[in-house]
Formats: C-alpha cells, structure tokens, sequence
C-alpha cells in the first residue's frame, strides 16, 4: 500500500502544500473567533450558535449556485479569487481587532460573508481534487486532502492557544489573512496542461439537472440523508467544543487549544486510515461508521474530567471523519464527473447547511442545560439515524429482490441505480 502516492503528482502537491498552512489559519482563526465572541458576550452560548450560524447559512442558501459554477467555469480561477477574497475579509477583522473597534456585530457580518465566500470555494475544491488526479487517485487524494485538513487542524488551535495567551487574538487573525495566499501560490504555479477536465456540456450546467440526477440515485440519496440528519445534530463542534472547554472544565484558551487539537489528531488518524481505499465503499460501512462515530460522541459527553474528555474527543473525531469520508467517497465514486460539481454542491450544502440549524438548536440546548448535553444529543441522534438509513436500505434491496421474479425470461433487464 502506498498512502501518499498521490503526491506523485506535481499539481496535486502544489495544491496539498498550500491548503496545509492556509488551513492551519483558518483553524487559528476558528480559535481566535470563538474565544472573542464569548469575551464579548460574557461567556453566550446563544451569541456563538448565532455567529456559527451565520456562517454557515449561505452554505445551505447558496453552495447549489456555487456548484453550478464549478461545473461551468474553470476551477483553479474560481479558487484563485474566492482565496483572495477571504484574505480580504480576514484581515479587515484583524484590523478591527488590533485597533480596538471590533464589536460582536462586525465578527456577525465578517461570519456571513465567509460563509457567502464559502459557498462557491468548497464544492469547487471538492471537485477540482478529481480534476488534479484523475478518477483512479481519488480516494488516495480524497483521504490526504482530509490529512492535511486534519494537521492543520492539530497544529493550528495549539499554536492559536498559545498566541492567544500571549499576544491576544488580533494577531492570531492577521496571521490567518496572509495565510491564504499560500494556496492562491500552490494554485497559480500549477500546470493547467495536466489538468483532468472533463467536457463541458453545450448547454451549461444547471442546478435543476443535478438535482434530478441525484434524485434518480437511490445509492445516493440514502447516504445524503445520513449526511443530512449527523450534519444537522452531531457536527456542531465549533460551537460544543469552545463550550465544554470553558463552560465544564473551566479551561484557559491554552487547554481549550489542546481539547481541539486532541479533536483533530483523532480525525487526522482516521483520515491515515482511509489513504489505501481503492473503491467504493460498501453503504453498510457508511452506515456504521455513522452510528460508531454516534457512540463515541454519546459517551464523550459523559466525561468526568479533561484528561478524559480529550481522549473521548480524539475517538470523536476519528469517527466523525471517517465517516464523512465513507460517505464523501461513496458519493463522488458513484456518480458522473460532469455531475461531480453539483453533486459535492448538494452534499456540502446538507453536511454544512444544516449546521445553522442544529448549531441554534445545540447553542439553545446548551444554555437551557449544558455544553454535555449537546454532546449526548448529538451522538444519539447520529445512532438512530444510522439505524433507520440501515433499515431503509434492507427494505429498499428486499423490495428489489421480491420485484425481481416478476420479470419474464423476455423482458429486458434494467441495471438497477443501487450500485455495492
């Protein structure tokens, strides 16, 4: 097995190189923008919900529109700008901060238009993964893009601790600005001649058409609804984590760092662990890592002291990685390249959209009990999710299997949308 070779491929290590440090900034910056909110609102588990929600609410207004683009215009452009922009943004907060005018309002409005920015960046990385390396490389570069992902996610709430207790978090926020530019270099220095593009269609590529593709894909649509119910009531830890951090263990943003980033070293392990997948996985892997990843967060809850909960929420997020990759590669492997924009439109707009909703409904949650409690919501609700997806896809291929007699030895055969 060779878990790094899609590093043999000069494009994809450039792209590889700058998401690492411009994600170890925004992973600063998730830190750095927590800690201020509850600052600013003497500890506010509804002020942060609304701030995580408002950053994520144009993912489920406006990723279908940003998908759309990514089939039809050219990725590494699209890429380019929306880096450039978040720079932007970034550093315009930074400055607020530094000079002492930022106020709750202004990191509410910042959070909205990264969320805008987001909603056409990340289904068109997702699909230009398969554009640097081609269909066979893949789930090999699908796995290291969660790697790489996932060390930045390690290293950067340490180093943000750290910052944070020594210099505040203007600093941390100008750091994360000009880390961007780091992917807009990896993507300008690529060779656009080795790139994997696939036709465009005469017509244009619209929303409506990837929709009813979807539609069409029973293999699809029953992953996408686990996507669906575990994004909307279990991936919320931007907001559970900050607040098991200070409000259970009444951690220094130090600790709160080292609670993250033991988060993080376990998603990076289960990102490891899926570099050797070759093909599609199997629904009943997607359905158990689901329901895994459930258990693990169920139990996290129940920590007794932070020793504990870091440990607890390294198993957490091995199993919240896993099994997004499980899903994401059942997904991409199952459907058409010229749909592939949209459809990784349509699976961010459910894994990512439905977290203004669950993060309100957490954030309240939290307040009206505790931070442990959002935990134990959330891992539940991914176990029954699990559960009924699993059952609705044995009742699904034992009504196939029954149908299947009915055919005349004459009749012709139609492959049936439920691929292994």
């Amino acid at each position: 097995m060779r878990p790094f070779r899609s590093l043999s491929v000069r494009n994809f290590r450039l792209f590889a190189s700058g998401q690492v440090l411009s994600v170890c900034g925004t992973w600063m910056m998730v830190v750095a923008q927590d800690w201020l909110v509850l600052e600013l609102t003497d500890d506010s588990a509804s002020a942060l919900g609304v701030v995580t929600a408002l950053q994520f609410t144009p993912s489920l207004l406006l990723t279908l529109i940003g998908g759309r683009l990514a089939d039809r215009y050219d990725k590494r452009l699209l890429l380019t700008v929306a880096n450039l922009v978040s720079g932007a943004l970034a550093l315009a907060l930074a400055a607020l901060v530094l000079t002492g005018g930022v106020a709750l309002w202004h990191i509410q409005l910042f959070a909205l238009a990264l969320g805008v920015v987001n909603a056409v960046e990340i289904p068109t990385r997702l699909a230009f993964v398969s554009e640097i390396v081609g269909p066979d490389l893949l789930p090999n570069a699908s796995a290291l893009s969660a790697a790489y992902f996932n060390v930045a996610r390690v290293a950067g709430p340490a180093l943000a601790g750290v910052l944070i207790a020594a210099f505040d978090t203007g600093p941390v926020m100008v750091i994360n600005a000009v880390s961007y530019l780091a992917t807009v270099v990896g993507l300008r220095r690529m060779r656009p001649e080795e790139l994997h593009r696939v036709a465009r269609s005469a017509t244009g590529a619209r929303v409506r058409d990837g929709l009813r593709y979807v539609v069409a894909r029973g293999d699809l649509v029953l992953p996408l609804v686990l996507v669906a119910a575990v994004g909307l009531c279990a991936m919320n830890f931007q907001l559970t984590l900050p607040l098991l951090a200070k409000t259970v263990f009444h951690a220094d943003a130090a600790m709160f760092g080292l609670l993250t980033a033991a988060f993080a070293a376990g998603s990076l392990a289960a990102a490891l662990a899926t570099t050797g997948r070759r093909s599609r996985p199997a629904a009943g892997l997607v359905n158990g890592s689901a329901f895994g990843f459930g258990l693990v967060m169920l139990v996290t809850g129940w920590a007794p002291n932070f020793a504990a909960a870091a440990a607890g929420l390294f198993a957490t997020g091995f199993g919240a990685i896993f099994f997004s990759q499980a899903a994401n590669h059942r997904i991409q492997l199952g459907s058409d390249p010229a749909f592939r924009g949209r459809l990784m439109a349509v699976y961010s707009t459910i894994l990512m959209g439905t977290t203004p909703l669950g993060s309100l409904l957490v954030g309240l949650l939290a307040e009206l009990a505790d931070a442990r409690a959002g935990m134990w919501f959330g891992g539940a609700a991914a176990m029954v999710a699990a559960a009924a997806v699993h059952a609705a896809g044995r009742r699904t291929r034992h009504r196939g299997a029954a149908e299947a007699p009915a055919l005349s030895a004459g009749s012709p055969v139609v492959p049936s949308a439920q691929a292994p």
